[in-house]
């Protein structure tokens, strides 16, 4: 028997804790943006979580391809408008026909969540590239509506929204270099460990190698020229949705800089942001939130008779 159908407030809300448990510096960033943006950019997270916990969860024990394979079939129905009993769907299928996200954007996720179930190794960054282009540049894409790009920029705002997502992967990807090997991945390209003397073995050690800590300083500035081709894009969105996009462009940026600051020691412990500091980013941009919230609300309120500005 199906699960019953789940309401759709209850969908977003479910979302939202997603986000707020699992991507804490993105959950912090959110929540600059205004009130009514929030609940769609969590239920993008949500379902991008929601299938990311099949491929990589270490407490799942069932069969993770048929269970990827009826979140895809759940899908499509989702998205036609059919009530579904899955957490999350009901949430992301709104979000998407709400702002006409691209289906095919949708689809290369899924195919890259797909890929994690078999594909353990990328010889070279382009074929990494090709991974990272389902994993995390169609996030980026995805989200691109609801961050609403100023008339007539959508196509140019696509590129630095990919450029985003990919940067935001590949910091992960430095980040979890022990946890991806003990899931038996190894998103660090080979020809790069071939090209600095770095071995697999090398990965599993209790702390880095002269040569694994050149090659992540390496992989540390590829990243960062993602997040430099991003930054261009900002001012290419509604002044509303780029205060969010700052902060997690910084505290992203941030655990990049603590892993440089740690010696590029990404086998001895998880690099995070220490809380003072995402406090600190969030509050440097609460001001200029609050101020384009305000002209957002006094703008649609000059559209609406009667209106009085409160």
């Amino acid at each position: 028997m199906s699960p019953p159908p789940v309401p759709l407030t209850r969908s977003y809300e479910l979302c939202r804790r997603l986000n707020a448990r699992h991507g804490r510096s993105y959950y912090l960033a959110t929540l600059l943006l205004p009130a009514w943006k929030r609940p769609h950019v969590h239920a993008l997270y949500g379902f991008a979580r929601h299938a990311d916990e099949i491929v990589d969860s270490f407490t799942m024990t069932g069969d993770r391809e048929a269970a990827l394979d009826e979140l895809a079939g759940r899908l499509a129905p989702a998205l036609a408008g059919e009530a579904t009993g899955d957490p999350v769907l009901p949430a992301f299928a709104q979000t998407v026909r709400c702002f006409g996200i691209d289906h095919g954007d949708v689809e290369a996720f899924l195919e890259s969540m797909r890929a994690d179930l078999t594909v353990t190794r990328y010889d070279t960054y382009d074929d990494l590239l090709g991974y990272m282009e389902g994993s995390a540049a169609v996030i980026g894409t995805m989200m691109l509506p609801v961050l609403e790009p100023l008339p007539g920029m959508a196509e140019r705002a696509r590129e630095p929204a990919r450029q985003l997502g990919l940067a935001f992967q590949l910091t992960n990807f430095l980040r979890d270099v022990a946890e991806d090997l003990s899931r038996g991945r190894v998103y660090l390209p080979l020809a790069d460990l071939d090209r600095f003397g770095v071995s697999v073995a090398d990965l599993g050690r209790s702390a880095p190698t002269p040569a694994l800590r050149d090659l992540l300083a390496f992989e540390a500035e590829r990243a960062r020229a993602h997040y430099r081709r991003a930054a261009e894009g900002v001012a290419l969105l509604t002044p509303s949705s780029r205060p969010c996009v700052r902060a997690a462009h910084e505290l992203y940026g941030g655990i990049l800089d603590r892993i440089e600051a740690a010696g590029y020691d990404v086998l001895g412990g998880r690099a995070t942001v220490p809380r003072r500091r995402r406090l600190a980013v969030f509050a440097r941009h609460l001001s200029a939130a609050a101020a384009a919230g305000r002209a957002e609300r006094r703008a649609a309120g000059a559209l609406r008779p009667g209106w009085e500005g409160r």
